[in-house]
């Protein structure tokens, strides 16, 4: 286990991603940016092997995996985006002014997934990867990969608020001897 490297690529900006609105299901396609910026992530890990590549299978993910380089990455459900519910499609800003000092965080997304549920499904993400020795890549999303760090330090899903993370950028989590750290993030 002290071997595996989990490198964690955001999908490049949307629509919604770039007016902070809340995107979980709503498939949406890369901006004209977001292509270029998954062009430059792809120049960023083209001399990086690889022994497994994942993805979400949410468009913005698999097309920026794609357009990277990695058109053959495996979908995984387990990576898609935290479901947000009735508060999908609209801002933080939109949603405190019916609950006020609302985080996805700290607070229940009515008709989405608690961060119980998201953090079950990110433990088998994170059982996955340290069953290799192995270099393991997956295109994600802001917190569902946000908390796929946290439960990779064995922290509660709610740890992810600490680790803000833009766009179309390469995080690394691997281990300090047998203990799980972050090496690199939102670079």
């Amino acid at each position: 286990m002290s071997g595996v490297e989990l490198w964690l690529a955001r999908h490049g900006e949307t629509e919604w991603s770039r007016d902070a609105k809340h995107t979980s299901h709503t498939d949406l396609p890369l901006t004209t940016n977001g292509e270029e910026a998954a062009r430059t992530i792809g120049g960023r890990l083209a001399a990086v092997g690889f022994d497994l590549v994942l993805t979400s299978p949410l468009a913005r993910a698999r097309d920026t995996a794609r357009i990277a380089g990695f058109p053959d990455a495996q979908h995984e459900p387990d990576l898609v985006e935290w479901d947000y519910g009735e508060y999908e499609g609209i801002t933080t800003a939109q949603i405190r002014e019916g609950v006020p000092h609302w985080t996805v965080w700290s607070h229940p997304s009515p008709g989405g997934e608690s961060a119980e549920q998201v953090g079950r499904r990110l433990d088998r993400v994170v059982a996955r990867v340290q069953e290799l020795s192995d270099r393991v890549l997956v295109f994600g999303h802001g917190h569902s990969l946000r908390a796929l760090a946290a439960r990779w330090l064995d922290h509660p899903v709610a740890q992810g608020r600490h680790y803000s993370l833009d766009t179309a950028t390469i995080s690394v989590l691997g281990f300090e001897r047998e203990t799980p750290v972050i090496t690199r993030w939102n670079t």
